[in-house]
């Protein structure tokens, strides 16, 4: 029933809505009905497609066999319908990752035309309209089969993101933020630059490599504890400094035009890659000087995502991230 991919080490689950309905799961007709409704059928759903099957959990791994669910498509031609669903059970506004390989199961599945097609991802936060269209079209790069993922234009800054209570702060000529639940975990994490690409980010920027955390001290507590109150919305979180919740990551200049990563997302936890999380991620390395625009290489643990930043009038004017997947049968 459900399929899963692989996206430079972020694994997603795909599966169509009439193969939740026929597993027993009330879902609405339509994304805007479902997204509106989550919460009466989404923990079904996660538990029904991405636990791990009884006495099959690896030691070690997270609790989920993917880092999410993607539902749909609702249409048999474009413009696609799709929910991303988290593995807490909420709905995220976009995933670059995740949009890449839905698009990979929609060429799979003779849906995607060779000329792209607009994914449309339904959701249910106030902060955000719903849907978030994205552009996707099918592409090569260096040889490598994927598509490039139209991300638009990055807002910068709190009111970005809706976040309160954080203070300015400069860094490399630039206003960047205090987050203090940060701060107060480590004195590296002091200047952190908010960025909005669909979804809400804050990236922290740091000057050592070594400052960045690691994916497995983000799981184990007190630090994943911590993580988890600052990213996560109430009431799994606490909201602050975002009430809907934050992506966060971490970032360091690793040489020209190449930032090296980590990622903690809401709804999820730390995570291997995500590409909104590298366009983000090079969309603040551009806005405090250690990039400039044209292609970005943002290193993560899973792999390396290319971001092309276009900038018109000194303004970022366009992210686009270049994504491919792989059907993943562990």
């Amino acid at each position: 029933m459900t399929q899963f991919y692989d996206a430079r080490g972020n694994i997603y689950g795909v599966v169509s809505p009439r193969a939740l309905r026929d597993a027993g799961i009330d879902l609405p007709t339509s994304a805007a009905q479902c997204a509106s409704s989550r919460q009466t059928w989404s923990t079904a759903a996660i538990a029904q497609c991405c636990d791990w099957p009884d006495g099959q959990r690896p030691v070690g791994s997270k609790s989920h066999r993917s880092d999410g669910l993607l539902i749909g498509p609702f249409q048999s031609a474009p413009p696609f319908d799709l929910l991303i669903v988290n593995t807490d059970g909420t709905l995220a506004e976009r995933s670059g990752n995740g949009l890449t390989i839905f698009s990979r199961a929609l060429l799979e599945q003779g849906l995607m035309p060779e000329e792209g097609a607009t994914l449309r991802v339904h959701h249910d936060k106030q902060d955000a309209p719903s849907p978030v269209p994205t552009s996707v079209k099918p592409a090569q790069v260096a040889g490598v089969h994927g598509f490039w993922l139209d991300l638009g234009q990055p807002g910068f800054g709190p009111v970005a993101v809706g976040a309160l209570g954080v203070e300015p702060v400069p860094f490399n000529g630039v206003e960047v933020n205090r987050v203090r639940p940060l701060a107060q975990l480590d004195p590296a994490w002091a200047h952190s630059q908010f960025v909005r690409i669909g979804n809400p980010h804050c990236v922290t920027l740091v000057q050592d490599e070594a400052a960045l955390p690691s994916n497995a001290q983000m799981l184990e507590p007190p630090l994943a504890d911590s993580l988890t109150a600052i990213a996560y919305a109430m009431p799994t979180g606490a909201g602050q400094p975002c009430p809907a919740g934050v992506n966060l990551q971490w970032a360091t200049r690793a040489g020209d035009q190449r930032i090296v990563a980590r990622v903690f997302e809401r709804g999820e936890g730390p995570t291997a890659s995500s590409g909104t999380s590298a366009s983000a991620v090079a969309s603040a390395a551009w806005r405090v000087g250690w990039v400039s625009a044209g292609e970005v290489q943002v290193v993560m643990p899973g792999g390396t995502a290319p971001i092309l930043l276009e900038e018109r009038d000194d303004e970022l004017a366009g992210v686009r991230l270049f994504g491919t997947a792989m059907r993943n049968e562990t």
